[in-house]
């Protein structure tokens, strides 16, 4: 019984979180009050202030981890919907992502480098720009700190998520293939959950991306420690 009332108040708790946040961010549409930013901060701060073991939050929160997998699913819709861009633009995706990878991954390290990190740090650090799942096993696979992996992904999403704009503006990026391939290559499933907000052919651009990150990173990875090390 008690199990089955954690479940129901931490999964009830998360989503009525989101909602409020989500209100603010609809109302203000300010960058830095995306809502998966706000409501990851407000739960650490409940959590924190009511001194609840994260393992014990997950009795709920765990199923919210399932229904990522049917959302993840869905982005297939605008995908459909555009396949005709997508054939028609083959080259020009493929391109675009493939420097994005090249770029996230390069950059992470130099930056690395430059200010004195370790080497666990930086083989950490290499894959950011991927999607969690596969960033993890390709730190693992290079040596790195696969917890510390999943933090550096994070902050990768939440700052293309934020500066993305911001950058579209300054650059006077207004393609949607453009927008959706840079928030897909820098901010993987949290800069295509910004896309989707554009437009859905950003949309279908950004979950193109995200994908053909995971598949490309997953073999540029290992080369690049390869060469740099």
């Amino acid at each position: 019984m008690r199990i089955m009332m954690l479940t129901v108040l931490f999964f009830v708790l998360t989503i009525a979180v989101y909602v409020v946040m989500n209100f603010f961010y609809v109302k203000y549409r300010r960058s830095f009050l995306i809502p998966i930013l706000t409501s990851t901060v407000t739960m650490i701060v409940i959590l924190l202030l009511f001194k609840v073991p994260y393992t014990t939050y997950m009795i709920g929160g765990k199923w919210l981890d399932v229904l990522l997998g049917p959302a993840i699913v869905a982005l297939a819709i605008p995908l459909y919907k555009q396949q005709d861009v997508l054939k028609r633009n083959v080259l020009p995706i493929i391109g675009g992502v493939l420097v994005g990878v090249f770029a996230g991954m390069l950059s992470g390290m130099l930056f690395a480098k430059l200010f004195g990190f370790s080497q666990d740090i930086i083989l950490s650090l290499l894959p950011k720009s991927i999607t969690t799942p596969i960033a993890i096993q390709i730190t693992a696979a290079i040596g790195g700190i696969s917890s510390l992996a999943a933090v550096f992904v994070m902050i990768a999403g939440f700052s293309g998520v934020i500066f993305g704009p911001l950058l579209f503006k300054w650059t006077r990026m207004d393609t949607a293939m453009g927008r959706g391939i840079g928030l897909g290559a820098a901010a993987h499933a949290l800069g295509t959950s910004k896309a989707i907000e554009l437009g859905e052919r950003e949309a279908s651009m950004s979950s193109v991306a995200m994908t053909l990150c995971a598949i490309i990173g997953s073999v540029l990875g290992p080369v690049m420690v390869w060469i740099f090390y």
